[in-house]
Protein backbone atom coordinates (compact mmCIF):
# COMPACT_ATOMS: atom_id res chain seq x y z
CA UNK A 1 0.00 0.00 0.00
CA UNK A 2 1.46 3.05 -0.66
CA UNK A 3 1.42 5.58 2.10
CA UNK A 4 -0.98 8.92 1.86
CA UNK A 5 1.62 11.72 2.20
CA UNK A 6 1.69 12.71 5.83
CA UNK A 7 0.60 9.43 6.86
CA UNK A 8 2.35 6.96 8.69
CA UNK A 9 1.95 2.83 8.66
CA UNK A 10 0.16 2.97 11.34
CA UNK A 11 -2.05 5.63 10.35
CA UNK A 12 -3.29 3.69 7.07
CA UNK A 13 -3.54 0.45 8.86
CA UNK A 14 -6.06 1.77 11.23
CA UNK A 15 -7.92 3.68 8.40
CA UNK A 16 -8.11 0.18 6.53
CA UNK A 17 -9.54 -1.38 9.53
CA UNK A 18 -12.34 1.22 10.16
CA UNK A 19 -13.19 1.12 6.45
CA UNK A 20 -13.96 -2.71 6.58
CA UNK A 21 -15.40 -2.43 9.57
CA UNK A 22 -17.03 -5.17 12.02
CA UNK A 23 -18.72 -6.85 9.02
CA UNK A 24 -15.20 -7.94 7.60
CA UNK A 25 -13.21 -8.40 10.53
CA UNK A 26 -14.67 -11.44 11.79
CA UNK A 27 -15.94 -13.18 8.55
CA UNK A 28 -13.97 -14.89 6.17
CA UNK A 29 -13.69 -12.92 3.32
CA UNK A 30 -11.16 -13.79 0.59
CA UNK A 31 -10.90 -11.03 -1.54
CA UNK A 32 -10.61 -8.31 2.21
CA UNK A 33 -8.00 -11.21 3.17
CA UNK A 34 -6.15 -10.91 0.18
CA UNK A 35 -6.57 -6.83 0.36
CA UNK A 36 -4.77 -6.53 3.52
CA UNK A 37 -1.91 -8.88 2.90
CA UNK A 38 -1.14 -6.86 0.04
CA UNK A 39 -1.05 -3.86 1.54
CA UNK A 40 0.52 -5.19 5.15
CA UNK A 41 2.24 -8.12 4.86
CA UNK A 42 5.91 -6.30 4.73
CA UNK A 43 4.66 -4.56 8.35
CA UNK A 44 3.39 -7.70 9.53
CA UNK A 45 6.88 -9.29 9.06
CA UNK A 46 8.62 -6.68 10.59
CA UNK A 47 6.17 -6.62 13.57
CA UNK A 48 7.19 -9.96 13.83
CA UNK A 49 10.50 -9.48 13.69
CA UNK A 50 10.45 -6.54 16.68
CA UNK A 51 10.76 -3.72 14.43
CA UNK A 52 7.57 -1.77 15.55
CA UNK A 53 7.84 -2.55 19.21
CA UNK A 54 8.29 1.54 19.73
CA UNK A 55 4.78 1.42 18.11
CA UNK A 56 3.72 0.54 21.86
CA UNK A 57 4.15 4.19 23.53
CA UNK A 58 0.28 5.74 22.07
CA UNK A 59 -2.78 4.21 22.24
CA UNK A 60 -3.23 3.94 17.98
CA UNK A 61 -0.03 2.77 16.97
CA UNK A 62 -0.19 -0.27 19.94
CA UNK A 63 -3.30 -0.97 18.39
CA UNK A 64 -1.73 -1.08 14.81
CA UNK A 65 0.79 -3.29 16.16
CA UNK A 66 -1.68 -5.90 17.54
CA UNK A 67 -4.10 -5.86 14.86
CA UNK A 68 -0.96 -6.36 12.91
CA UNK A 69 0.23 -9.29 15.32
CA UNK A 70 -2.72 -11.00 15.97
CA UNK A 71 -5.82 -9.85 13.05
CA UNK A 72 -3.34 -10.49 10.27
CA UNK A 73 -1.86 -13.42 10.72
CA UNK A 74 -5.09 -14.65 11.62
CA UNK A 75 -6.95 -13.24 8.10
CA UNK A 76 -3.83 -13.55 5.81
CA UNK A 77 -2.80 -17.16 6.75
CA UNK A 78 -6.11 -18.88 7.35
CA UNK A 79 -5.91 -22.89 7.72
CA UNK A 80 -2.04 -22.76 8.68
CA UNK A 81 0.57 -22.63 11.90
CA UNK A 82 1.49 -19.29 10.36
CA UNK A 83 -1.85 -18.08 11.48
CA UNK A 84 -0.93 -18.56 15.63
CA UNK A 85 2.52 -17.98 14.96
CA UNK A 86 2.84 -14.50 16.50
CA UNK A 87 0.09 -14.89 18.79
CA UNK A 88 2.86 -14.90 21.94
CA UNK A 89 4.18 -11.64 20.71
CA UNK A 90 0.81 -10.53 20.54
CA UNK A 91 -0.01 -11.34 24.12
CA UNK A 92 3.15 -9.76 24.97
CA UNK A 93 1.99 -6.31 23.35
CA UNK A 94 -1.54 -6.71 24.86
CA UNK A 95 -0.18 -7.08 28.23
CA UNK A 96 2.30 -3.95 27.93
CA UNK A 97 -0.53 -1.67 26.17
CA UNK A 98 -3.36 -2.37 29.01
CA UNK A 99 0.15 -1.54 31.69
CA UNK A 100 -0.04 1.89 29.69
CA UNK A 101 -4.20 1.75 29.85
CA UNK A 102 -4.31 2.21 25.42
CA UNK A 103 -7.11 0.27 25.84
CA UNK A 104 -9.16 3.03 27.50
CA UNK A 105 -7.86 5.52 25.35
CA UNK A 106 -9.34 3.86 22.47
CA UNK A 107 -12.96 3.83 21.17
CA UNK A 108 -15.31 1.14 22.37
CA UNK A 109 -15.77 -0.20 19.18
CA UNK A 110 -12.11 -1.04 18.56
CA UNK A 111 -10.97 -1.76 22.22
CA UNK A 112 -11.29 -5.36 22.06
CA UNK A 113 -8.51 -5.84 19.54
CA UNK A 114 -6.43 -5.23 23.01
CA UNK A 115 -7.92 -7.79 24.75
CA UNK A 116 -8.36 -10.97 21.60
CA UNK A 117 -4.65 -11.52 22.32
CA UNK A 118 -5.35 -12.89 25.72
CA UNK A 119 -8.64 -14.62 24.27
CA UNK A 120 -6.80 -16.64 21.71
CA UNK A 121 -4.48 -17.49 24.31
CA UNK A 122 -3.72 -20.90 25.01
CA UNK A 123 -3.83 -20.74 28.77
CA UNK A 124 -6.32 -20.77 31.81
CA UNK A 125 -4.54 -17.81 33.14
CA UNK A 126 -5.11 -15.26 30.30
CA UNK A 127 -8.23 -17.03 29.45
CA UNK A 128 -9.47 -16.02 33.02
CA UNK A 129 -8.29 -12.11 32.36
CA UNK A 130 -9.64 -12.56 28.74
CA UNK A 131 -13.06 -12.93 30.65
CA UNK A 132 -12.57 -9.85 33.20
CA UNK A 133 -11.30 -8.03 30.06
CA UNK A 134 -14.66 -9.08 28.34
CA UNK A 135 -16.94 -8.63 31.32
CA UNK A 136 -15.90 -5.16 31.46
CA UNK A 137 -16.12 -4.14 27.80
CA UNK A 138 -19.95 -4.56 28.56
CA UNK A 139 -20.12 -6.24 24.85
CA UNK A 140 -22.35 -9.35 25.15
CA UNK A 141 -21.73 -11.12 21.90
CA UNK A 142 -17.67 -10.56 22.55
CA UNK A 143 -18.04 -12.22 25.62
CA UNK A 144 -20.12 -14.70 24.48
CA UNK A 145 -16.42 -15.33 22.51
CA UNK A 146 -14.58 -14.99 25.51
CA UNK A 147 -16.55 -17.62 27.27
CA UNK A 148 -16.74 -20.32 24.53
CA UNK A 149 -12.55 -19.82 23.83
CA UNK A 150 -12.21 -20.02 28.18
CA UNK A 151 -14.30 -23.19 28.40
CA UNK A 152 -12.67 -24.94 25.24
CA UNK A 153 -9.38 -24.23 27.06
CA UNK A 154 -11.06 -25.16 30.57
CA UNK A 155 -11.84 -28.24 28.47
CA UNK A 156 -8.77 -29.33 26.45
CA UNK A 157 -5.89 -27.29 27.59
CA UNK A 158 -5.66 -26.15 23.67
CA UNK A 159 -8.15 -25.10 21.03
CA UNK A 160 -8.67 -28.08 18.97
CA UNK A 161 -9.43 -26.57 15.69
CA UNK A 162 -5.54 -25.27 15.58
CA UNK A 163 -4.58 -29.18 15.73
CA UNK A 164 -5.05 -29.81 11.97
CA UNK A 165 -2.44 -26.31 11.08
CA UNK A 166 -0.29 -26.88 13.78
CA UNK A 167 0.58 -30.38 13.10
CA UNK A 168 -1.30 -31.94 16.22
CA UNK A 169 -3.32 -34.77 16.89
CA UNK A 170 -6.77 -34.51 18.49
CA UNK A 171 -7.47 -36.68 20.96
CA UNK A 172 -10.78 -38.73 20.59
CA UNK A 173 -12.46 -36.22 22.78
CA UNK A 174 -11.49 -33.19 20.48
CA UNK A 175 -11.92 -34.53 17.71
CA UNK A 176 -15.86 -35.72 18.83
CA UNK A 177 -16.08 -31.61 19.55
CA UNK A 178 -14.92 -30.71 16.06
CA UNK A 179 -17.13 -32.99 14.60
CA UNK A 180 -20.03 -31.72 16.46
CA UNK A 181 -18.97 -27.73 14.92
CA UNK A 182 -17.10 -27.21 18.00
CA UNK A 183 -14.53 -24.09 16.85
CA UNK A 184 -15.31 -20.36 16.32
Amino acid sequence: MTIRPGRSVQQELLAFWRQAGPARWFARDDAFDARFGQHFLQDHCAAARGEYAHWLDTADDALALLLLLDQFPRNCFRDSGHAFATDGLALACAKRALERAHDQATEPLLRPFFYLPFEHAEDLTEQARSLALFQALGDAQALEYAVAHHQAIARFGRFPHRNAALGRTSTPDEQAWLDAGGGF
